[in-house]
């Protein structure tokens, strides 16, 4: 036991040591990070501040005005109608179908961004305009290109329901009135050539579950002996090129 002991004693001693060590060696020194709110010397510091915030304000709702302001709405809602129409479940992936509608839209869109690019950013980049003549000068060809994709009656649905005073022209109608307008004018066309699409489909179910019921077979789901001449129909006349170019004319 007094071996044992004294070997504990020992480690004691040691541990003791190297505390002692530690405590009289300099303490590390740990960097802080301060954050406050502080005053202003510069009126262009508050504006700075201002326009940082702006920016990522509009990056935030970047891919909302994309969706709310371009083609890519109706593309992207006929294009799902078409996958249901066909019963194909999730072929193509949602992810095919979104990156479909993105370039289309990019195609759609692009006479549309050239408008802009000249009348806006390169006269801003050069220095010829200020900043806020650019904004101007850049919603204009968009509102123009909104403007021939709404109804008139839905322009007058929400003019109503802001209860403004009847616009002359259609520079008095506010963007803030013409863009929910434009979305719903979208939504309504691309039900309409959603409906189209699904007709053809729709009698190819009808056939093939008369055909099973005239044959005693109930209880096969038509839809698996539908889905196969579906596809074969819709390769056949050859389907996406036929929705696509109707997607795409339907903007002129």
């Amino acid at each position: 036991m007094s071996k044992r002991f004294r070997q504990l004693f020992i480690i004691v001693f040691i541990l003791l040591g190297i505390a002692g060590l530690a405590a009289a060696a300099e303490p590390v020194g740990l960097p802080t990070l301060s954050i406050g709110v502080g005053k202003a010397t510069k009126p262009g510091d508050f504006s700075t501040v201002i326009q940082i915030f702006f920016l990522m304000t509009v990056l935030s709702l970047a891919p909302g005005l994309l969706m709310m302001t371009t083609s890519f709405t109706r593309i992207v809602v006929v294009l799902s109608f078409l996958r249901n129409a066909m019963g194909t479940q999730q072929s193509p992936p949602n992810q095919i179908i979104i990156a479909l509608a993105m370039f289309l839209t990019f195609f759609v869109m692009t006479p549309v961004w050239q408008q802009v690019k000249t009348q806006a950013i390169e006269p801003y980049r050069a220095q010829q305009i200020t900043q806020q003549e650019a904004l101007q000068r850049g919603v204009v060809p968009m509102r123009k290109f909104m403007l021939s994709q709404t109804r008139e009656k839905d322009l007058a649905l929400f003019i109503n329901l802001s209860k403004m005073p009847r616009p002359r022209n259609a520079d008095d109608i506010p963007t803030t009135t013409l863009i929910p307008a434009f979305m719903i004018s979208e939504l309504r066309t691309a039900f309409q050539i959603g409906f189209l699409i699904y007709i053809p489909f729709l009698v190819i179910d009808m056939v093939v579950a008369s055909v099973l019921m005239s044959m005693g077979m109930m209880m096969l789901p038509p839809v698996m002996i539908s889905l196969p001449f579906k596809i074969l129909l819709f390769v056949l006349v050859d389907g996406w090129g036929l929705v696509i170019g109707s997607l795409v004319k339907s903007f002129g």
